[in-house]
């Protein structure tokens, strides 16, 4: 539960934040600071977030103030929560909806079982190859450097752990999602690899992100209301 108090903040306070589609993860955290800072006429403050967010994607960002953003690394290393939509018959070099479709496959072949077949295959203990457009370092530059300038660059696959994967609605070309997996999963990558496992193709169209560890994103304040909530917020409680 947020206090909104200029203690509070500074004692720290752990924020759940439902991210707008469009926003990066920094945005976000520099709206929240911005708003603290003016409310409370605060010179500075801590503020980080434990978990990015791509901007194409929404759902909670859990934002720490002041003394909480020691924990930033622990709440990192939670289980996370994801729901989704997976376009097959095409690839996109993003893996997802940055860049433009660059290879369409055929889905006439897959069927219901084909998708419960290979559910099996992303569950548990697997080793993932992080999408190219991504902030991974590779040689002192971000990956999606190297993508923009369409540099070649080996990716190394990582171990990741996949706890449930489910296909809750399938309206081919169209699959929803849900997911429970660790810290440095890609979803995007999760996505393309479904469409290879299919003898097809995909890519992300849409995601959510619903749960960190024991937080929910249906407690979590949209922006507009966190600014209304600490706007109201009376000079008595300072």
């Amino acid at each position: 539960m947020t206090t909104f108090t200029k203690q509070a903040f500074e004692q720290g306070q752990i924020l759940l934040i439902d991210k707008p589609l469009n926003w990066s993860s920094f945005q976000a955290v520099n709206k929240i600071k911005w708003l603290i800072k003016k409310q409370y006429g605060l010179k500075k403050i801590k503020v980080g977030h434990a978990g990015t967010l791509d901007p194409l994607a929404t759902g909670l960002l859990l934002i720490c103030t002041g003394k909480m953003t020691k924990v930033i690394s622990e709440l990192q290393g939670q289980q996370k929560q994801y729901t989704g939509s997976i376009y097959l018959g095409a690839t996109t070099p993003s893996y997802d909806l940055e860049t433009q479709i660059d290879q369409t496959f055929p889905i006439d072949h897959i069927t219901q079982e084909n998708l419960d077949q290979i559910r099996n295959l992303f569950i548990g203990d697997i080793m993932q190859v992080p999408p190219i457009f991504s902030a991974l370092k590779k040689d002192g530059k971000r990956l999606y450097e190297h993508a923009r300038k369409g540099e070649e660059v080996e990716i190394q696959s990582r171990p990741i752990h996949i706890e449930n994967l489910l296909f809750t609605s399938v309206k081919l070309p169209k699959i929803e999602f849900q997911v429970d997996c660790s810290k440095g999963t890609y979803i995007r990558s999760l996505a393309f690899d479904i469409g290879k496992a299919l003898n097809s193709g995909a890519h992300l169209t849409s995601l959510r992100r619903t749960k960190i560890g024991q937080y929910d994103v249906q407690q979590a304040w949209n922006i507009e209301d966190f600014e209304k909530q600490i706007i109201q917020s009376t000079p008595e409680t300072i």
